[in-house]
């Protein structure tokens, strides 16, 4: 055990130092930790990776913004309880011990279509009138928002035509089509999946579910930490990945209403750190496309889910390649479960050397190590095409 762990330290702290951008006058470590408020820490300098391109918006949030509250988390909760699995929360003594803290997994890897997205798909769709459901579902999607929404979409018997990058892994695709999307395939482009949902919705009449940028995708996407709160009470913190924000954003909606003192923390890979950038900087700011072995965190935020987590998250963390690739084998091969690296990203960064002293959490009133809540987003693996 000793020595993978010395394996996962080491290549934490030299490959963050290596990988990631530094402000100057800080340390390589607290270089990626960004404290809320979160676009008040930071200078207005943008945290680029080497060859990102980078577009920035307009401001987005209004004084008259309301996120989706804690009735409507409940409803979508009641709404799709019958549908979904309530995963398990697993422990590790192992990982405890290696980084000092009590973890708690929520396993939505476990989840029907194997990952957290049938919640919010499940919400949406069975949200929908029926004559608005009636000539179908389309959405963009890297594969497991797609699997998800064609399996919803089964449930209310229509269509599901599923826009996916002629990149996504074959695993995610077989899985699309083995619930009975429809795959039309655009360019590894935020824009390119944009501009082909817009033609296929055009050209079928189907209603538009976006991934993240709709408030009955977040809804359901929070009954996740809703679950996670209900079976552990007292956590501490939240561990999240986020991509375009819809599960980040839902976690820090439920996560707050049931413990208001609770940290919510999310974690982005270094190669697509739109979500980072955009909260220093207190500007939306997006990548077009990214390489990361993460492939479902390659899309970026909405103004809707950048308007919640400038509220409401409290530090982004950034990881490396490397660091996702030992996580994801660490989990795998101490948990003895299947994570994809998605989901590797939001374990990584408590694993790192010194991580709990960082994040400065109060002590416990029983003096017990801190007690962290981490989300597996998601277990859909192309095993003829592992990192490790």
């Amino acid at each position: 055990m000793k020595p993978l762990f010395s394996f996962v330290a080491t290549l934490a702290c030299s490959r963050a130092r290596n990988a990631l951008p530094i402000e100057p006058g800080t340390s390589a470590r607290c270089a990626i930790i960004v404290s809320a408020p979160l676009h008040s820490r930071l200078s207005k300098k943008s945290h680029r990776c080497r060859g990102t391109p980078m577009s920035t918006a307009p401001q987005v949030e209004s004084s008259n913004f309301q996120p989706p509250s804690w009735d409507s988390i409940c409803e979508a909760h009641a709404r799709i309880a019958s549908r979904i699995h309530r995963t398990p929360v697993l422990t590790s003594h192992s990982l405890d011990v290696f980084a000092r803290a009590q973890f708690f997994f929520k396993c939505d890897n476990f989840q029907k279509t194997g990952s957290f997205k049938i919640r919010g798909a499940a919400n949406a769709i069975l949200s929908l009138t029926d004559a608005e459901a009636a000539h179908g579902i389309v959405t963009p999607s890297s594969g497991n928002h797609g699997a998800a929404v064609a399996c919803a979409a089964a449930w209310r018997g229509v269509p599901a035509y599923i826009v996916m990058p002629k990149n996504a892994p074959a695993v995610k695709c077989r899985a699309v089509q083995s619930y009975g999307g429809r795959i039309t395939f655009s360019e590894p482009t935020i824009t390119s999946r944009q501009e082909t949902s817009a033609r296929v919705q055009a050209e079928t009449g189907a209603m538009l579910i976006h991934p993240y940028d709709n408030d009955r995708i977040i809804t359901g996407q929070a009954t996740a930490a809703k679950e996670l709160l209900e079976e552990i009470p007292d956590i501490d913190a939240i561990f999240a990945p986020v991509s375009g924000g819809g599960l980040l954003s839902g976690t820090c909606l439920a996560a707050k209403a049931m413990r208001a003192n609770i940290r919510i923390i999310g974690c982005e890979p270094a190669r697509a750190d739109d979500a980072y950038r955009s909260l220093a900087t207190g500007t939306l700011q997006s990548l077009d496309s990214s390489d990361t072995i993460a492939d479902g965190l390659r899309a970026s935020l909405a103004p809707r889910t950048f308007a919640i987590l400038r509220r409401h998250l409290d530090r982004v963390l950034l990881v490396s390649e490397e660091e996702i690739i030992a996580a994801m084998r660490l989990v795998w091969e101490r948990m003895k479960i299947i994570i994809e690296a998605s989901s590797a990203v939001a374990i990584a960064p408590p694993l790192r050397a010194g991580a709990l002293r960082e994040l400065d959490l109060p002590a416990r009133p029983d003096g017990a190590p801190p007690k962290l809540g981490v989300i597996f987003s998601g277990g859909n693996v192309d095993f003829s095409a592992l990192p490790f």
